[in-house]
């Protein structure tokens, strides 16, 4: 039986307002397993963001339970959720979220000082995956020298540079021309391959194409949770 990376069971979020509680998840269940590659879509407003900001432990849910890697999310003290997150968790942002003044070899390996890992292990892992995804011949050039796609490249060998078991990606080819996105979304295919389990936002239903399943939000609600149809197949 494949393991359960997140576990979600009757999970609500509200935020506080002058006209009161806004509800904007309610009564979400999902469960992603180890190496499952899910597209999470849905239209502005539908709580796919607030919904990958609790996956991803940056925001907190009112009620229910989030189970990640085995471990309640809600049981855990700061200290044990860091841990969980840094260990377990890989981000891909839209707007790439590099340091512009450090080197691309200097951005992979940043999440690296905060494991205390010394400086000369850090930047060998960092060149690792720079050439891992085609940018071996980059690793001391700044993020503003390189294109938008490259960009991105950098920030999944970022992503990667922990061995997380989970990639989080918002909208990670919302930035890029419809080439380059499909050259990034090969790469999370290759990754998923390796048995990395992907877990990304779009609202374009090419990108979401790559992914196994896809999973539809509206109004705070999973509407819809299938496995994806492969262009060509019978209907």
């Amino acid at each position: 039986m494949v393991d359960a990376v997140i576990r979600i069971e009757h999970l609500y979020k509200s935020y506080a307002t002058s006209a009161g509680e806004f509800p904007v998840l309610k009564d979400v269940n999902l469960t992603i397993a180890s190496g499952d590659f899910v597209a999470i879509m849905g239209p502005s407003g539908s709580g796919k963001s607030t919904f990958m900001n609790i996956l991803g432990c940056l925001d907190k849910p009112s009620g229910g339970t989030y189970r990640l890697d085995g471990r309640n999310v809600g049981e855990l003290a700061r200290d044990e959720l860091a841990k969980l997150r840094n260990r377990t968790i890989g981000f891909v942002f839209q707007g790439f979220n590099l340091l512009p003044r450090m080197s691309l070899q200097d951005n992979v390996a940043l999440p690296l000082i905060y494991c205390g890992i010394e400086r000369e292990t850090r930047r060998e892992r960092a060149r690792e995956l720079l050439a891992r995804v085609g940018l071996e011949r980059y690793v001391d050039a700044m993020p503003n020298k390189i294109s938008g796609g490259q960009q991105q490249r950098v920030a999944i060998a970022r992503a990667l540079v922990n061995h997380p078991s989970l990639i989080l990606a918002d909208e990670p080819t919302g930035n890029l021309d419809s080439h380059t996105g499909e050259e990034i979304m090969a790469l999370f295919e290759s990754l998923n391959r390796e048995g990395i389990t992907i877990v990304l936002v779009t609202h374009e239903a090419d990108i979401a194409q790559h992914a196994q399943r896809q999973v539809h939000f509206l109004d705070g609600r999973i509407v819809r949770d299938h496995p994806t149809l492969q262009v060509g197949a019978c209907v």
